[in-house]
């Protein structure tokens, strides 16, 4: 362990491996299922990888989410062909459990003048990236570190007129998104419902807007899982991208030889009776 990871973070390739039927699944996108890049349009899920979030997802009977701050439409094409339970902008787009899509909304002409403010202050940062996201953006300046503070100063500006937003740090990027709008809470409202209601959530996440979910999930007694370095409310933590892979390969295993195993013991009790 090292002096940036916290005393109730066990840093470990050796996940659990929870039970997929009494577990509910949750996963980050960026930084946690893809590699960062410099452009966000540049990230890709690896086929295999999805192929092993759809065994999950059927052995699970449907308790997969993943919680991202990208829209929900974006999530769709990086985990095409599956559709999947997914809290997109933090929370702000929600498909749940059944399929039905709720969203939140801003004001035409708030969501108007936000978009022209930034859009001037972000033309005189060279290097930065304005993300419109309908109810949300994001300010990137990982290709332009130097204008770190101005991207801060830009976004609490804007903040500071809409009391209805709020600012929501992430990895070289400032986010604006709706008030009350985190992965906790998205994490939280899924385990409301089915077919997340009744189990032990799980959620793996890289960033400081994960750390919501991490809080929300510990207080369930579930199984946080911080990707990378720095401090962290998680209760466990690996490496690498490439780490999560790796975990969700076993998990599919499990899930498969756990799903053999009833097959053929309902099928020897059958014999027997």
């Amino acid at each position: 362990m090292t002096s940036e990871i916290q005393e109730n973070t066990t840093e470990t390739p050796l996940l659990p491996h929870p039970d997929s039927q009494q577990y509910a699944f949750f996963f980050d996108v960026d930084g946690t299922l893809a590699e960062i890049r410099d452009e966000p349009d540049a990230v890709s899920i690896p086929p295999e990888v999805r192929q092993h979030l759809q065994a999950l997802f059927t052995a699970s009977s449907g308790a997969l989410a993943l919680i991202s701050g990208r829209p929900v439409e974006q999530l769709d094409q990086l985990v095409a062909p599956l559709i999947l339970p997914a809290a997109g902008v933090h929370g702000a787009e929600m498909r749940d459990g059944e399929g039905q899509f709720h969203r939140v909304t801003l004001p035409a002409q708030m969501a108007k003048d936000v978009e022209q403010t930034l859009a001037a202050g972000m033309e005189k940062l060279p290097g930065t990236l304005l993300e419109v996201k309908g109810m949300a953006f994001a300010l990137h300046y990982r290709q332009a570190m130097l204008h770190q503070q101005h991207v801060l100063e830009l976004a609490e500006s804007v903040v500071a007129k809409h009391p209805e937003l709020v600012l929501q740090p992430g990895k070289c990027v400032i986010e604006i998104k709706p008030r009350g709008k985190d992965k906790g809470a998205a994490i939280y409202d899924f385990m409301q419902q089915p077919p997340f209601a009744g189990r032990l959530p799980v959620f793996v996440g890289d960033d400081l807007t994960d750390e919501k979910g991490f809080e929300v999930v510990n207080a369930l007694n579930g199984i946080s899982v911080k990707v990378g370095e720095g401090s962290s409310l998680a209760k466990y933590r690996v490496k690498h991208v490439r780490d999560v892979y790796q975990w969700l390969e076993t998990l599919q295993r499990h899930a498969t030889l756990s799903s053999s195993t009833t097959h053929t013991n309902t099928h020897t009790k059958e014999s027997h009776s």
